[in-house]
């Protein structure tokens, strides 16, 4: 496989996001609400003040995949995401690790992983999804698809995905997510952030 030069680093407008939607999908489990926990409470009589940052609704969980949405400056953006079946080898203090599929207003298919770690300036991952390799460049501590809508659709008839990142102190790092339910989580995304 031929590694592509990264022509141009990630734009802070996509980085930012990225990294918020990391750590949604961290928040994720929290925010999801127990029956008895939806009860309904009186309304106080003083206007309450508006939240500072809406939680994620989860849309749905298929198979291996949730899917989700959040606001974001106004706006609804849906994600589909999966942590790794498997890794390798252990990296001691290494943080959440998330394949995400994100659709925006602004933006279609963004796929990304989030790596738990930082990659060094000009690092590229290697992504193999069945016979289908794909090379992500990155960005402090993810790693972005250059043609997502060809990544989503490798993901589509798949079954797993397998990454391989540089990580700290020369180690290959290999991460493996199952793509059962990916579709279907993909097809809730889509329905749910439609295309403009």
């Amino acid at each position: 496989m031929r590694a592509i030069p990264m022509t141009r680093p990630l734009p802070r407008s996509l980085a930012r996001p990225l990294a918020r939607l990391a750590v949604l999908a961290c928040l994720l489990p929290l925010a999801v609400v127990s029956p008895a926990g939806a009860q309904t409470r009186k309304q106080p009589t003083h206007a309450a003040k508006p939240a500072a940052a809406a939680a994620p609704k989860e849309l749905g969980k298929f198979e291996d995949w949730i899917a989700a949405t959040h606001q974001e400056a106004g706006q609804t953006v849906c994600y589909a995401l999966a942590r790794p079946q498997n890794s390798a080898p252990a990296l001691p203090g290494r943080g959440e690790v998330v394949l995400t599929v994100t659709e925006r207003p602004s933006g279609r298919d963004a796929v990304a992983l989030s790596a738990g770690f930082a990659f060094a300036q000009g690092a590229e991952v290697a992504v193999q999804i069945e016979q289908t390799g794909f090379q992500f460049y990155t960005a402090q501590r993810n790693a972005f698809a250059r043609d997502g809508a060809a990544v989503v659709a490798a993901m589509q008839k798949g079954r797993q995905a397998t990454t391989r990142s540089p990580g700290p102190h020369g180690k290959e790092i290999v991460d493996t997510f199952s793509l059962h339910g990916f579709s279907a989580a993909y097809a809730a995304i889509v329905k749910a952030c439609p295309a403009k």
